[in-house]
């Protein structure tokens, strides 16, 4: 930490060589990001060259938010918000860090439903859910996860959004009523054991494996969302699913033997099967 006033210039420059220091990539953007997070500000005062220097407290808090970056903490834990479609949402170790991934399922499901009731499973920081009530016209909103700390971020983000959305704790679909819901979208667990032990440590050591692992092979919590979803659904609800790119074909296969219809695998913005598209036939 500084024991002398620094420049801006001077205070970017100790900050982009922490993160460089740290093998951050793009240290020079991360720490303009910094900047703005920590600092309140625009990243532009970073490259003015005022002349007065940063007080001393706020430079302490800059260069400790670029060391938790540089010993690997994810960004959206050293910064505490996490952009997601139109909103800012509070992030740390209690959930999954929202994906842009993620942000494709919200204009799939509104391409084909926009009213009614919608329920989303597994909402760890509440990002599909408050997104879906604020672009949507949907009258109900229920989150539901099996996560109380998860649950309380989410509530922390509901308050920060101001968002209609109901918070309900339970195992995937259980504390859902039957045929009550005209959509259900969700982001389930979908990694396998295996492939947990080799993910990044940026992911696997800071983010709860509870979000992240989907059982054995990776489809075990998927294979019972399809199962379950049939339920709380009403016929020609739609179901909105984020899967594994690797098993998305899979996936589609069970869906259909479950008697699912209007079934179809969506690209995310990076071309890979991300989503799972269906609806729940009068049959079913």
């Amino acid at each position: 930490m500084p024991d002398l006033a620094l420049s801006r210039r001077e205070l970017l420059a100790g900050v982009t060589a922490a993160l460089r220091a740290g093998s951050v990539p793009e240290p020079r953007r991360e720490a303009l990001r910094l900047w703005t997070e920590v600092l309140g500000g625009h990243s532009a005062e970073a490259l003015l060259g005022r002349p007065e220097p940063i007080e001393p407290a706020l430079a302490d808090a800059l260069l400790g938010a670029a060391e938790r970056r540089a010993r690997g903490e994810p960004l959206a834990h050293v910064t505490g918000v996490a952009g997601f479609r139109q909103l800012a949402l509070h992030s740390d170790r209690r959930a999954l860090i929202p994906r842009p991934e993620t942000e494709g399922l919200v204009d799939l499901l509104l391409a084909r439903v926009r009213t009614g009731s919608l329920a989303d499973v597994g909402t760890g920081t509440g990002a599909l859910a408050l997104s879906l009530q604020a672009e949507g016209g949907f009258s109900a909103v229920v989150a539901v996860d099996l996560s109380a700390p998860a649950l309380d971020l989410a509530a922390k983000n509901r308050a920060g959004t101001g968002g209609h959305v109901e918070l309900v704790r339970g195992d995937l679909c259980a504390p859902l009523r039957p045929a009550a819901f005209d959509a259900l979208v969700s982001n389930p667990p979908y990694v396998s054991h295996a492939e947990y032990s080799c993910l990044d440590p940026s992911v696997r050591d800071w983010e709860p494996a509870r979000a992240l692992v989907g059982g054995v092979e990776g489809l075990e919590l998927t294979a019972r969302l399809l199962d379950d979803a049939r339920t709380v659904l009403r016929a020609g609800g739609w179901l909105a699913v984020e899967v594994d790119c690797a098993r998305a074909r899979e996936c589609a296969r069970r869906a259909g033997a479950l008697g699912w219809s209007d079934i179809a695998v969506h690209a995310d913005l990076f071309g890979r099967d991300r989503y799972l598209l269906a609806r729940r036939s009068a049959t079913t």
